[in-house]
């Protein structure tokens, strides 16, 4: 990607000499299928006789003219910077382009439905991307005022920041005024607030619309739409989505004291898309995943109402006030993960929320600050390569935890207080960490200095275990807190706790006592204790109150084992779960046996993330960490039970479709494929589970990997499903396929050839490394590692991530393959460090395997 970097001191420059007052943005949107025109305006202030540059990414650029003076677009613009020599204290600045559409989920992404042949567009500009559309200085301190026309055909539907004005039909007789046959209308936004360019947005095409209103906090009737492409109209429940942004903008506009900051709300589910959503002001872009057009697990309908508040959070945290560069983006997206969770749980049906959170979110933290690619929550961001990789646990799920640990340590109402004071003086500006602090400190009356180091500021998860000695009756005659902390980063860190002690009574496991208090240091007396009787189970960080990894003494180990689908508390079960699969990672627990446990208990969990998680955590240990001469008996093992289990499971419940799902994805041998083809041609029917189009595809997928499904029988399937998820899971199913030649065809498909989209390569990846026979796999080691630099500078970066982590043939999980991962990196020290994190991540995920499966062979 040569040439699209922008370092931090380039930013801070810029911004010393720039201050962007202004831009009008004309696109047309109707002059072919792969390029559209732009036409900006820029107004900015500047520092008289400084020379400096703006962003931009275009296929060419056909006019720069600056405070009236036309400059050589040949002289002037290369690689992703205009220069703008000798600015004035006043300038105005045209630059007309030609910008192409991408198939990669970055820019204006363009996207032909295969149900109907529409085209359907939409923007995706985090981290830098609005530069692809129009010139810009990109980077969020440097924020203005936005007003885009925009010309397209007239039956679309244009969706902006602003409210949709009424379009104005371009009458050309010339023929310019139409598109094949179609004709033309412009749509003449208001200017937005002043905001940062990577929450603009531009969403276009022929779009159903749904819409809606509320009224604000402050009076104001704020419209609401929800948007998705036509052929997907029939499963949009927008009704749902409306109440739940009601939920969400109620709980928030009152915890905040502050009401919504913009004029209308729109969300709109779009295809092909990267992530879960984006928080563009006043337009939120949803991946049209969560248009369920098929069953779902309760968990992924539980992500979608968390992620509709993070995005409404991020109305306040992100967009209101913004970062002023991208090492605070823990300002962003911390509050909008820590918020959402809180609102999901208190708001709305949802109330299990925090439970999910402790299975998902903070198994994702742990996991990623356990990577030698660790950081601080405020991260140090050097370049836009930096901040890239950085939308990790550790920014999302670490800050979110550690926020709850924040407001359990200075109190809830303290901690909004301060929340709102910081809107009320920041708002539409950009802040560092200091400027929250202040607040939450004058609130708060704590001094958060020493709290922001410790947890802020280094990286690293620390470990909390009960030491104790008991009496002859069993009594605690002294009961220690211990914290330790790994070597690499030795911070030990003040933690607001809950010590649980738990008993079995009739059959079930629940809390007796609960003590809570602050641990700090390296050993903290838990006094209460003392006299008490051991229990069953000792648990610490009860209630989840802190972020960090537990331990069990050996008799509450003994209970978990045994007992732990008892515990009545999902929330307490969701950190037993959490205990048991830290220590496997950790190799101080053999995976066997945490295999074991999970087949024992798995059916009694009621939390739909939590065995959501629980399984795949399952699937990780018997194909990566188990030890290798006892692998196939355990995948064998684990597939024969999941399948028993989606037999005896309660017909109809989110249970028996998780347990047909995990199966499906491990279902090997002979008689085990014979069920999933029993169960897809309705031969065996399990009652009230429905083998609809998507579940029917996973099926399929396990036969064709299975080596019981051709490719013929997989285009048949296509031929009845044509649709964007159609060819995703056909795409899926065809890489998938158990030969060499369907291998090769899969990695020419997306390494070879560069057409394909984000979606196509994403799920071509999962098909690829889907391989009972890992040595099909083996081949494509030594050309991952050769195509890497080429990839790093010809593909975008969405792309790049893509095939880096999609393509990785971690299934293989041998000291083969660490060995060509190590020399890799140790050949290409100068690689540009983005590239490297992602080698660097893989890498330490097979470490982590290989030490699991010593440890297992061992026990």
């Amino acid at each position: 990607m040569p040439g699209e970097n922008l370092t931090r001191l380039e930013a801070q420059e810029r911004a010393r000499v720039v201050q962007s007052q202004s831009y009008e943005i004309a696109l047309h949107l109707a002059s072919g299928d792969e390029t559209f025109q732009s036409d900006t305006t820029v107004r900015f202030t500047g520092e008289a006789g400084a020379s400096t540059f703006i962003d931009l990414i275009a296929a060419s650029v056909e006019l720069v003219e600056l405070n009236g003076v036309s400059l050589d677009p040949a002289e002037v613009f290369a690689d992703s910077r205009v220069q703008l020599p000798s600015i004035a204290a006043e300038n105005v600045l045209r630059i007309k382009s030609t910008q192409r559409y991408m198939n990669t989920g970055e820019g204006l992404h363009r996207f032909v439905d295969p149900a109907d042949n529409e085209v359907y567009l939409y923007s995706q500009f985090e981290v830098p991307d609005s530069r692809r559309m129009f010139p810009v200085f990109e980077q969020p301190d440097l924020k203005a005022n936005f007003q885009f026309t925009v010309t397209a055909p007239a039956r679309w539907k244009v969706t902006s920041n602003q409210p949709t004005p009424e379009p104005v039909a371009v009458a050309d007789p010339s023929g310019v005024g139409v598109l094949g046959g179609e004709a033309l209308a412009t749509w003449t936004f208001e200017p937005t607030p002043v905001i940062s360019s990577y929450i603009t947005a531009l969403i276009a095409g022929p779009y159903y619309e749904v819409r809606s209103e509320l009224t604000s906090k402050d009076g104001r009737i704020i419209p609401l739409g929800v948007f998705c492409r036509h052929s997907l109209s029939e499963y949009m429940d927008a009704d749902y989505v409306f109440d739940k942004t009601r939920e969400g903008f109620e709980f928030f506009e009152n915890e905040f004291d502050f009401p919504y900051p913009f004029d209308k709300y729109d969300q709109l589910f779009v295809p092909e898309y990267n992530m879960g959503a984006m928080e563009n002001a006043g337009a939120v872009t949803f991946t049209e995943t969560y248009v369920f057009r098929s069953q779902v697990t309760d968990a992924i309908r539980e992500r979608r109402v968390v992620t509709i508040l993070h995005e409404l959070a991020h109305m306040w945290f992100g967009d209101l006030v913004t970062m002023r560069w991208w090492n605070d983006l823990w300002l962003n997206e911390s509050f909008a993960e820590y918020m959402s969770t809180l609102g999901v749980a208190e708001a709305t049906e949802w109330s299990d929320c925090w439970t999910t959170f402790a299975a998902s979110e903070k198994s994702w933290a742990y996991r990623q600050d356990q990577l030698p690619s660790t950081h601080p929550i405020k991260a140090e961001i050097r370049d836009l390569q930096d901040v890239l990789v950085n939308f990790d646990g550790i920014t999302y799920a670490k800050g979110a935890s550690v926020l709850k640990q924040l407001v359990a340590w200075v109190g809830r109402k303290p901690f909004m207080t301060g929340v709102h004071d910081y809107f009320v003086k920041h708002q539409f500006s950009n802040t560092e960490l200091p400027d929250l602090m202040t607040e939450l400190e004058a609130q708060s009356g704590r001094d958060l200095t020493d709290w922001t180091q410790k947890w802020l500021e280094t990286a690293g998860v620390n470990t909390l275990r009960p030491v104790f000695e008991v009496d002859a009756d069993g009594k605690f005659t002294s009961f220690v807190i211990e914290q330790t902390a790994h070597a690499d980063y030795p911070t030990l860190r003040p933690h607001r706790i809950a010590v649980g002690l738990y008993e079995e009574q009739n059959g079930a496991v629940v809390r007796t006592k609960r003590v809570e208090l602050d641990v700090d240091g390296a050993r903290t007396d838990v006094t209460e204790l003392i006299g008490e009787q051991q229990p069953a189970l000792v648990l610490l960080n009860d209630d989840d109150l802190t972020y960090a990894k537990i331990r069990l003494d050996e008799r509450s180990l003994e209970t978990v084992s045994a007992h732990l689908g008892d515990i009545t508390d999902s929330l307490a079960r969701a950190l037993a779960w959490s205990t048991l699969w830290d220590a496997t990672r950790d190799a101080e627990f053999p995976a066997s046996r945490f295999v074991d446990i999970v087949l024992a208990h798995m059916d009694r969990e009621t939390n739909s993330t939590t065995l959501r998680t629980l399984l795949n955590q399952l699937i990780l240990a018997a194909s990566s960490y188990v030890a290798p001469e006892r692998r196939a008996e355990t995948l064998e093992k684990v597939a024969d039970t999941l399948w028993q289990r989606a037999i005896d499971a309660e017909p109809g419940t989110d249970a028996q479709f998780q347990f047909v799902k995990a199966f499906a994805q491990l279902a090997a041998t002979d008689d085990q494929l014979d069920s999933v083809l029993a169960l897809l041609e309705g031969k065996i029917e399990l009652e009230k589970l429905d083998i609809d189009t998507d579940l029917g595809w996973e099926l399929l997928i396990a036969l064709a990997a299975g080596d019981r499904a051709t490719a013929a029988e997989i285009d048949k399937a296509l031929e009845s499903d044509r649709t964007a998820t159609g060819n995703q899971s056909a795409a899926h199913a065809r890489a998938a396929l158990p030969t060499a030649e369907a291998k090769s065809a899969a990695w020419d498909s997306v390494f070879v050839e560069s057409d394909k989209p984000n979606a196509i390569v994403r799920s071509t990846g999962l098909g690829f490394l889907r391989a009972h026979d890992r040595e099909l796999l083996t081949p494509f080691v030594e050309p991952y590692f050769a195509s890497l630099t080429q990839l790093w500078d010809s593909r975008s970066y969405a792309i790049v991530e893509e095939l880096v982590d999609g393509f990785f043939p971690s299934p293989l999980a041998d000291a083969a393959l660490e060995q060509a991962t190590r020399a890799w990196l140790d050949a290409n020290e100068e690689a540009a460090p983005a590239l490297r994190r992602l080698i660097i991540e893989n890498h330490s995920g097979i470490v982590r395997a290989l030490a699991a499966q010593q440890a297992d062979a061992a026990a």
